[in-house]
């Protein structure tokens, strides 16, 4: 063989291994490192409890000293600002809760999303002032009139995000001879709904003043303002748009008639208590800090709410359904696949979060019987053992549980039943 031919297949067998082992140093750097452990002091603490108050079902714990600090550092904030605050009773569905954290924040407002759940909160709280979260079908109405009566649902404001809907309620209070008071929903920039301006809503309060309808005031709901890139300028224009649209009622009811100017949410409160148009804000979630509420203007809170659930079964090595011999090159691949623990239930909207390195298996999918989770060698749980998921929100996941247990850092002292099951 010529020199340079030689020399040209020796290049070629360079480069070829070469290749292989780029390829190979490529594979080992997308390589997940290998997690997992045990429950540290905190979760092994709540895992004891559990088990001595014989729960052995998924369960939703909620820590009463995370929760009480969290509403220590939330009403610190709003008594600053001297802004009221209306407790968002979606997010906190079980009537002790919702009277611990009104207790806490001295506060009889309340934020209500549904006429169920308005139903079953009317004659708990017959001292309360509750607002409506969103605009509800004109029949909703009718049915908590004649359900709880004319004299509970003239309690509430309705909220009304279109002419078309006052319209409905007024024809529907007048004929029941209900007092019905109305506060308007503006789109302050999340477009959502609601009256896009002053214009729009102008026509609006001229109907409600001309036709019995009390004009009670208006909510701006602006959790987008985080996430936008500019966030000081989002804020900027949704103040703005409630500024005018205030203008606008006041030249409808005067300066003197009492308004609620709802403002605000768990993600943007604190920036309405450095300065608002509002006059009240309302939070909810940020009492218990679910997954999806980790800004950094909630960094001080802490998650109070946990999915406790037990493991059914272990498997030491977790094998690949249907194409068994691939598992060990997936083992190989991602260590943290090694192990699987199937947990009593599943399907929630929560992440697991102790022992740490547990995750979903995508291959397996997911199951609300007994859900999948995929651990390395590192985690050693057993048949019986608690497995903890933070929810990534409230609403309806607490109502999935049944009685929520309170957890004081040491005991379960006692449950708190949910409110019955409603959208």
């Amino acid at each position: 063989m010529p020199p340079e031919r030689k020399t040209s297949s020796r290049r070629a067998v360079l480069a070829g291994g070469g290749a292989i082992a780029v390829a190979g140093l490529g594979v080992l750097a997308l390589r997940p490192a290998e997690t997992g452990g045990g429950h540290d002091a905190y979760f092994a603490a709540l895992a004891a409890a559990l088990r001595r108050a014989g729960l052995m079902h998924p369960v939703l714990v909620i820590d009463r000293q995370r929760l009480d600090a969290n509403v220590r550092a939330i009403r610190a904030s709003v008594d600053s600002a001297k802004l009221p605050l209306r407790v968002v009773v979606k997010s906190l569905p079980a009537p002790r809760l919702i009277e611990h954290v009104l207790n806490g924040m001295g506060s009889r407002r309340m934020m209500v999303f549904s006429a169920e759940m308005l139903l079953q909160l009317l004659p708990l709280y017959a001292d309360a002032d509750m607002l409506m979260g969103k605009p509800l079908p004109a029949a909703e109405f009718a049915r908590v009139i004649d359900k709880a009566g004319p004299q509970a649902a003239a309690r509430p404001q309705w909220l009304i995000d279109t002419p078309q809907r006052l319209s409905e309620y007024a024809a529907i209070a007048k004929a029941h001879g209900v007092p019905l008071q109305a506060s308007f929903e503006l789109d302050v920039g999340l477009h959502r709904g609601g009256f896009p301006d002053a214009t729009a809503l102008a026509p609006a309060l001229a109907f409600a003043r001309d036709n019995s309808v009390r004009i009670a005031g208006l909510m701006g709901y602006d959790p987008h303002v985080p996430k936008m890139p500019l966030p000081d300028r989002a804020y900027a224009a949704s103040q703005a748009a409630y500024r005018a649209a205030i203008d606008a009622v006041r030249h409808v009811v005067g300066n003197a008639a009492p308004l609620t100017l709802n403002g605000a949410g768990s993600p943007t409160f604190r920036r309405h208590c450095k300065g608002t148009v509002a006059n009240e804000v309302s939070v909810g979630s940020a009492f218990v800090k679910p997954g999806t509420f980790d800004y950094s203007d909630l960094a001080d809170l802490a998650p109070a709410a946990f999915i406790a659930s037990p493991v059914i079964k272990a498997v030491e090595d977790m094998r690949l359904p249907g194409v068994e011999p691939l598992s060990g090159l997936m083992h190989w691949f991602d260590r943290n696949s090694q192990r699987g623990f199937f947990m009593h239930g599943g399907h929630w909207l929560a992440q697991p979060v102790s022992p740490p390195g547990l995750s979903y298996s995508g291959l397996f999918g997911r199951s609300s019987n007994q859900e999948l989770l995929l651990g390395s060698t590192r985690t050693n749980l057993r048949p019986d053992d608690h497995v903890f998921l933070r929810p990534d929100q409230s609403e309806a996941l607490f109502l999935q549980f049944g009685d929520i247990a309170v957890f004081d850092g040491h005991t379960i002292t006692e449950t708190w039943p949910t409110l019955p099951i409603s959208a």
